[in-house]
């Protein structure tokens, strides 16, 4: 399902007219406990009250809003929310709720213009795809969140520990503290009995093939992917580059040879992406290949952060096996 696109002079008297419409008209009146204010990539995000209008433009939040309760307050989707990452009574409770479009580009980038995002009176929209401006939507009173693993300027290296304070930071927006606090602890000693079951092994490269001969990536030191192989008992052979995710061609993959390859993508039928890594030249003579350790992982199980990576680090052990 996609948005009807408009002319470029229509959009722009629309997006006027929302802004407009949508622009809070004074000083907001604060719920009891606000205002609240959290930093997010770089800016101060303030709430009056608990988000009740609340647009999800990625998949990953989804399973953070559910677990602390909060995902009433959400009126509309935008994206691809794929089946296999949640359980079958919350497939059927976000079959309940608008979606907007799931129009992707080739790289699984969501097309949503601004003025279907502003037509929707949101307070609060997470997630921030190409083709929406942060200020524009700022300047019509909604408040927007972006993983701070996409931020400009990312931080530190990537921990687990981001994933506790991301369900953290949505427990104190929407007043669900406990709830959160809940969530976060049953993640974190999911993570810890992980760890409690593996020793160091082998050496992983963690890529993101695009089909049709298109470019290959690979995820460093400042993705999620780094800190939950490790807990896994695996060495990314890319964990020395300090970026969140590069451009890698088959030269330099071959050079680090891993032992082991997790492939991620989006969309349907994901079978495709081994034979993206085959068609390299030389691929046959990596220890991964010959050896048949490949797993297919859906994108979010790996990135960006949310309780689901949490998820797929039980089955990378699961497929690659716990060692005593």
């Amino acid at each position: 399902m996609t948005s009807r696109r408009l002319t470029p002079a229509l959009a722009t008297a629309v997006a006027a007219l929302l802004i407009s419409a949508c622009a809070a008209p004074g000083p907001a009146e604060h719920a009891p406990g606000y205002p609240r204010a959290i930093e997010n990539c770089g800016r101060t995000v303030t709430f009056d009250r608990p988000p009740e209008r609340v647009l999800v433009l990625e998949t990953a939040p989804i399973t953070v809003l559910d677990g602390i309760g909060a995902l009433d307050a959400v009126v509309a989707l935008a994206g691809s929310f794929d089946p296999t990452y949640y359980t079958a009574d919350l497939v059927d409770r976000l079959a309940a709720i608008p979606l907007l479009s799931d129009d992707l580009d080739p790289s699984g980038h969501l097309m949503l213009s601004q003025e279907v995002v502003l037509a929707q009176r949101p307070d609060l929209v997470l997630g921030l795809p190409d083709g929406l401006s942060r200020d524009a939507l700022e300047a019509a009173g909604v408040n927007v969140l972006i993983q701070d693993i996409y931020c400009p300027e990312p931080g530190a290296t990537a921990s687990l520990d981001d994933i506790y304070l991301q369900v953290r930071t949505y427990g104190t927006i929407f007043g669900r503290e406990s709830a959160a606090e809940a969530l976060a602890t049953d993640l974190a000693e999911r993570a810890a009995a992980v760890r409690g079951r593996v020793a160091p092994g082998p050496s992983v490269a963690v890529l993101y093939p695009s089909v049709g001969g298109g470019p290959l990536y690979a995820y460093g030191s400042g993705s999620m992917a780094t800190p939950q192989v490790e807990a896994a008992g695996l060495r990314n052979v890319f964990a020395d580059v300090d970026e969140r995710v590069f451009e890698v061609g088959a030269e330099e993959l071959l050079a680090r040879d891993p032992d082991v390859l997790i492939l991620l993508g989006q969309g349907g039928d994901l079978s495709g992406l081994a034979d993206e890594i085959l068609a390299l030249p030389g691929a046959d003579s990596l220890r991964a290949v010959r050896a048949g350790e490949i797993l297919i992982q859906p994108f979010n199980f790996s990135e960006p952060t949310s309780p689901l990576v949490i998820d797929g680090l039980e089955h990378i052990v699961e497929r690659f096996g716990a060692q005593p």
